[in-house]
């Protein structure tokens, strides 16, 4: 017999549908935008480096902003979060052709367009869904609403390539911006805030409800947190570095332009597929393994990519083999931190977590473009990528899968 307060099935899968949605529209516009690079170059003539540090600025803000934003929507409401930062998205899109400096395209890019998206990113996404989803079907639903982002990304690709023949690639990145607008019903659907879960934690072990302060002070003071985090910050390095510069590796390659954009779309059909599949192993086998597979797997493929002839075949095989791997590695790191810490402070430390992905996406985004102009290739990238894999490979080994105490924190802090 259902339980009475359980929500009915319906109401499950329109938050998903919401969560889903809204990271379709949010990362599926900031995933695109390294299709924009070579004209943005052309327009403005500033140089391949200055504009990538634009991107790499956008990659080091969308973390930046997340914790933050994960601390208001625990305690305010993830719904006036989330309508904020698709806003901010749309705002930042649009006006992006219109920067003639490498700080206007900071101003645009990296903060507005990337600290709109932190704001209706995965850490309040994922924060919303771990609220209000049973903990039995917590793994299936974050694998759902990461999928989401790696159908948006499959989505927008092709749809910035059309828009831009047809219309010149200024205007094709504005209705991008109008596009992400689409994301406001989703803010409803998901309004609310984690408070009567922090009260009810608290009743049930008899101590008061962590603050803000303790909750944070109570994971840096947790190894298997120091780890996963330092992994993660290998994930954002793997994942900006593709989506800013893989257009330019086509390039490089001499293969034709429209090939990166098909590249990126193969990114995000096959991310689609491996993140519901992290989301059904979430709950079947230990998560520290299945990361520690994940970058194995990148390690191996870039190798192999490195010596593999150059063709459109090759390209768009290994770009499907790092969309599979591309963000599933979200599923698992979330659950970790659930199950280390519970859903009453998920988007604030979850958001954390995110904020070390976003530094290593920084390293990713940059680097690509200074190693590029430095040495006129991206094959010094493609070993620290290697490296880097493989210690992320690693670290995850000792990461302990369990609850913590609730008072745990006393000694953290």
């Amino acid at each position: 017999m259902r339980d009475a307060k359980a929500p009915p099935r319906y109401a499950l899968w329109l938050v998903l549908l919401a969560a889903a949605g809204a990271f379709a529209l949010t990362m599926g516009v900031r995933q695109t935008m390294g299709l924009f690079l070579s004209a943005l170059n052309t327009s403005t003539a500033l140089g391949i480096g200055s504009i990538s540090l634009a991107f790499a600025f956008g990659q080091l803000w969308w973390g930046l902003t997340q914790p933050f934003a994960g601390a208001v929507a625990d305690r305010i409401g993830t719904g006036r979060v989330v309508a904020l930062g698709v806003v901010l998205v749309a705002i930042g899109t649009f006006i992006t052709p219109f920067m003639t400096t490498t700080a206007g395209l900071i101003f645009a890019i990296g903060v507005l367009a990337a600290g709109g998206a932190g704001m209706a990113g995965p850490s309040v996404l994922m924060g919303a869904t771990t609220r209000l989803v049973p903990a039995e079907r917590r793994g299936l639903a974050t694998g759902i609403v990461n999928a989401g982002g790696s159908f948006g990304q499959f989505a927008m690709a092709p749809i910035a390539i059309g828009l831009t023949a047809s219309v010149g690639w200024a205007a094709s990145m504005q209705w991008l911006g109008v596009l992400v607008l689409l994301a406001l019903p989703a803010a409803w659907l998901l309004r609310g805030n984690s408070k009567a879960i922090a009260a009810a934690a608290a009743a049930a072990s008899g101590q008061k409800a962590l603050t803000a302060r303790e909750a944070i002070a109570q994971a840096l003071a947790t190894p298997s947190y120091r780890y996963l985090s330092l992994g993660f910050l290998v994930c954002g390095f793997h994942v900006a570095f593709l989506a800013t510069h893989l257009p330019g590796v086509v390039a490089a390659c001499g293969l034709p332009p429209e090939v990166g954009g098909w590249a990126l779309a193969m990114i995000g059909l096959f991310n689609i597929v491996g993140s519901l599949a992290m989301g059904w192993a979430v709950g079947r086998w230990r998560m520290k393994s299945l990361l520690s597979l994940l970058y194995a797997t990148r390690g191996i493929a870039v190798v192999l990519f490195l010596l593999a002839p150059k063709t459109t075949a090759v390209m768009l095989v290994f770009a499907a083999v790092m969309g599979v791997t591309f963000l599933s590695t979200v599923p698992p790191t979330a659950g970790l931190v659930a199950k280390m810490f519970g859903p009453a402070n998920m988007a604030m430390l979850f958001g954390i977590v995110m904020l070390a992905h976003q530094i290593g996406g920084f390293l990713g985004a940059f680097l690509g473009g200074y190693v590029f102009e430095t040495t006129g290739s991206y094959d010094w990238v493609w070993y620290i990528d290697i490296v880097l894999a493989a210690g992320a490979a690693l670290i995850h080994l000792p990461i302990r899968e369990k609850q913590l105490p609730a008072r745990a924190v006393g000694a953290a802090a």
